[in-house]
């Protein structure tokens, strides 16, 4: 079992920093937080500064009461604390394997669901533009880079590829644990991007593990029937 998914860990400091905009009952300066821990204002700017892209605290600007610039002043996000573990792996174990047992039909539910979200995901042809087969090859591979699967297609015929290679899995624990649900939804995606591109080209059957490192994805021209796939090596 793999440990799940966590954010990076807040440093002593950071955590110092935050705890002191908590404890105050008015947004804080640089300054403020320097004399309270300290240390120096330069330090302090930089962990605040993390902080805000962190999306932990919100920085704001404060009129002063004398002459000079509206300075920065810093205050804890409302909410929840982003900080800390995260379970999305335990998360997406949960729900797979409530769909995996669902029945003899949780493979077609779950191509399904990879289909309706290839044509959300999918960086679309321009209006009244109807993608060769090439071009529509392409902006799939597009899509399963942005995803981590580091495609390659392949190259026989450069115009029309009719394989491509997966190098990487970004669900590989689940899918050797759930592959008749996880690679299902592999392909869907796959069908669902071509589908909504109106591409000359589907995507009919997906070969996992085909070789020890590389999944497989058959093309053939829209409309051909999909294909079994073939058992992983």
């Amino acid at each position: 079992m793999t440990r799940d998914d966590t954010t990076a860990p807040q440093t002593p400091r950071r955590r110092a920093v935050l705890d002191a905009l908590r404890a105050s009952d008015s947004p804080l300066g640089v300054t403020e937080v320097a004399g309270q821990l300290g240390v120096h204002p330069n330090t302090v700017r930089f962990h605040l500064d993390a902080l805000v892209t962190e999306g932990a605290v919100e920085c704001s600007r404060q009129e002063t009461s004398g002459p000079g610039r509206p300075r920065t002043v810093y205050a804890p996000r409302p909410g929840m604390d982003r900080g800390g573990i995260r379970g999305y792996h335990l998360l997406a174990r949960m729900l797979v394997s409530e769909l995996a047992a669902s029945g003899a039909d949780a493979g077609v539910k779950a191509t399904r669901t990879g289909r309706a979200w290839g044509k959300h995901l999918i960086d679309r042809a321009p209006p009244f533009h109807r993608p060769t087969h090439g071009e529509s090859v392409a902006r799939l591979t597009a899509m399963l880079t942005d995803l981590g699967f580091a495609p390659e297609a392949s190259r026989d015929d450069e115009a029309a590829p009719d394989l491509i290679r997966l190098h990487h899995c970004p669900f590989l624990e689940l899918a050797e644990e759930y592959g008749r649900i996880v690679c299902p939804l592999h392909l869907g995606l796959m069908q669902g991007a071509l589908t909504e591109l109106g591409a000359p080209v589907g995507a009919t059957r997906l070969d996992p593990f085909a070789e020890p490192d590389v999944c497989v994805a058959h093309l053939a021209p829209a409309g051909a029937a999909p294909e079994e796939a073939a058992p992983p090596r």
